[in-house]
């Protein structure tokens, strides 16, 4: 497929396999219509996206058949565990309502309580 512009006319051709199979003389219309074809262009990319999905998990599905597996369960397998919501398991000595899981980043609390000495044991709700 080749696109060509005329810069001049505003005019777009598509060719696919050296044959015209469509020209618009984009001065010609009007801002809502070239706002139509906008719309239209973005659907038919949604539209070809959604089909190559679509297609492309056919494919492994069949892939997956043929090695004797169910597309499911290898990308179970492949997939991240998501964690729940954690209770809170420390509390900041000087303001209780200062908590933190344990998970991720210790808070500034909880980094300046080690430096002084204090153990995770001692924050210990």
């Amino acid at each position: 497929m080749e696109i060509s512009r005329n810069s001049r006319s505003h005019c777009v051709r598509i060719s696919t396999n050296g044959v015209d199979t469509l020209q618009i003389d984009l001065n010609s219309l009007s801002l809502k219509e070239l706002k139509e074809l906008q719309a239209q262009v973005s659907r038919a990319i949604a539209s070809f996206e959604e089909r190559r999905k679509r297609e492309a998990v056919a494919e492994l599905e069949e892939t997956a058949k043929r090695l004797g597996f169910n597309l499911s369960e290898l990308t179970v397998a492949a997939g991240t565990r998501k964690r729940g919501s954690a209770p809170p398991k420390y509390a900041n000595p000087a303001d209780p309502t200062q908590t933190w899981t344990g998970r991720g980043r210790k808070p500034k609390w909880m980094e300046a309580a080690l430096k002084a000495g204090k153990s995770p044991d001692d924050l210990l709700i």
